[in-house]
């Protein structure tokens, strides 16, 4: 069992004794010395290993190992001013665990299209690793908000039998000789939770089979997803400032060692309350006066979200869009019917909608009437219609893209980098 870690043997006093065990991220020769650039999940290491010091024959087997080898080390910690981060730790004994069989394939200067293809050992990168210990840090924060205030974390369906966000974008596939679907998005099932416990919040993939080949779509990604009974818009676009804000500063605060290697600066000031808001007729406006051809009940592209985005040095929001640019399920607004209480979140420097969410229908008829509207089959829909039947309360609810997020969080070139193996309309391998 590995009871020390790299970070934990930089910390350890001038002469002490460590053993470490790791993989050979590059190697030097010097004559009579070897430099071994060691690393592990927590950093990299320079380990000394001198002729004579270490066993009868294990300086020149561990002179032909090859990058990537898995080997055990132990030795004394000396402080050198000459070493990375000022600490290497002089080899006494050394012991090979898994030695690479072969040349590790991925080197500078490969093309993206090579390290997606071996994205299973692209992943041992110091890039890659620090952003997906980000990652786990963005999520973090988000539980952590959640939990403390009030929200139960559910586990909902990936299977289901009618679409969320439209027949378009749906995986079909046999289920037991019966048509069944990849989830869009867990939103009907948490719909249902807030009947018995009220706030519910779920982290999980949702499929969507759009070909779209951009730099920000997956066809899976992981949606962070809450839905809260007794709450209207305004409520809700409060709780997605507050959260957003806190997943921020949780990435701020506990992964700072990892923007730095990445080379970003992120202020959480960026996210902080309260967000600009423009109606979806505002949002019209601005791209009409900058060449836009847009319609009445238009969705904005990439290009349009670019635009917008332009406007503002913080996130915002884009409310109350045209009821046919959204789902059948969120809340025409009695002020005016030809607009829903819902609302897009967007960051700015042109990474577009991070988050999606509204005011939910929750009375029966209205929601048949929209379902009808959709050119859907309200059959399809018994038992989500079940829940406007019995004890039905306003309620609320939003998506978030956690590559999304990322994506814009860490300037990254492309959604694919913000998680360990993207899919997208060309790939599923590996």
């Amino acid at each position: 069992m590995k009871k020390l870690y790299v970070e934990d043997v930089k910390k350890l006093p001038e002469g002490s004794e460590a053993t470490l065990l790791g993989w050979v991220r590059s190697k030097r020769s010097h004559g009579g010395l070897l430099f071994i650039d060691l690393r592990d999940s927590t950093g990299i290491i320079q380990v000394t290993i001198r002729r004579g010091e270490v066993p009868d024959g294990s300086f020149e087997y561990v002179a032909r190992l090859r990058r990537e080898s898995a080997i055990k080390v132990s030795g004394v910690v000396k402080h050198d001013p000459r070493a990375p981060d000022g600490v290497e730790l002089r080899c006494r004994s050394i012991e090979v665990i898994g030695e690479s069989l072969d040349d590790f394939p991925i080197r500078k200067g490969i093309k993206i299209k090579f390290l997606l293809d071996n994205r299973h050992l692209h992943i041992r990168s110091p890039r890659v690793t620090a952003i997906m210990k980000i990652r786990a840090a963005l999520l973090k924060a988000a539980r952590r908000w959640f939990e403390e205030n009030g929200f139960i974390e559910i586990n909902c369906p990936s299977f289901i039998t009618a679409a969320v966000e439209g027949g378009a974008t749906l995986f079909k596939l046999d289920y037991f000789g019966r048509e069944a679907y990849l989830t869009q998005s867990s939103q009907f099932y948490q719909e249902a939770a807030i009947y018995s416990l009220e706030k519910v919040y779920s982290i999980q993939p949702s499929f969507r089979a759009e070909l779209s080949r951009t730099r920000r779509h997956l066809t899976e990604f992981w949606h962070l997803e809450a839905e809260i009974a007794y709450a209207e818009l305004e409520d809700l676009l409060e709780v997605i400032e507050n959260l957003f804000y806190a997943m921020v500063e949780g990435v701020c605060e506990q992964a700072e060692k990892e923007l730095n290697l990445l080379g970003v600066k992120l202020d959480p000031d960026v996210a902080k309350p309260p967000y600009p808001r423009i109606t979806y007729a505002e949002a019209l406006e601005i791209l009409r006066r900058k060449g836009f051809d847009v319609k009445w009940g238009d969705d904005f592209g990439a290009d349009e979200e670019r635009e917008l985005s332009k406007e503002f040095e913080k996130p915002f929001f884009v409310t109350h869009w045209a009821r046919e640019s959204k789902a059948f399920y969120h809340m025409p607004d009695p002020a005016d019917p030809r607009v829903c209480k819902n609302a897009d979140l967007l960051t700015p420097g042109g990474y577009g909608e991070v988050v999606g969410g509204g005011q939910r229908i929750h009375d029966y008829n209205q929601l048949i009437e929209r379902i009808r509207e959709a050119g859907l089959n309200p059959e399809d829909y018994k038992w989500y219609l079940d829940l406007r039947k019995y004890g039905s309360v306003p309620h609320s609810g939003f998506g978030l893209g956690i590559e999304r997020m990322l994506w814009w969080m860490l300037k990254l070139p492309h959604i694919r980098d913000a998680c360990l193996f993207p899919r997208t309309p060309a790939r599923v391998y590996p």
